[in-house]
């Protein structure tokens, strides 16, 4: 079974800074994408930025300039530095893989989210 774990949220003023982190374990034979989704309360879910087998990356309008995501995948890993954080990125964030296991099937795995909070 893939595992997903986050880390890195917390609590910070308008302005400043904050380097989500995820680690995929688990049988895992190939990630063709990890990416960051966020929720925040009352909005849908929206995919924030993701990174794909090659390095091409995808970035929301919203964070697009102020994000940037980059991923080892030799060591299942995917970070989001996050800059000029503002109030609303305050959200939780949650961190997708998706890729095939040893035994050859397709996977989607999330993680249980951590939480950031952008207020003064």
């Amino acid at each position: 079974q893939v595992q997903v774990v986050e880390s890195g949220g917390g609590l910070v003023q308008p302005g400043g800074s904050l380097r989500l982190s995820c680690a995929a374990s688990g049988g895992i034979a190939t990630i063709n994408v990890m990416g960051w989704y966020r929720q925040a309360p009352g909005n849908a879910r929206e995919l924030v930025a993701d990174i794909r087998i090659g390095g091409s990356a995808y970035y929301a309008n919203s964070v697009r300039g102020r994000f940037t995501i980059s991923g080892d995948n030799a060591k299942r890993t995917v970070n989001l530095q996050m800059n000029n954080l503002k109030p609303e990125d305050t959200a939780a964030y949650y961190c997708n893989v998706l890729g095939m296991t040893e035994q050859g099937r397709g996977f989607n795995s999330w993680g249980l989210g951590t939480q950031v909070t952008v207020s003064s």
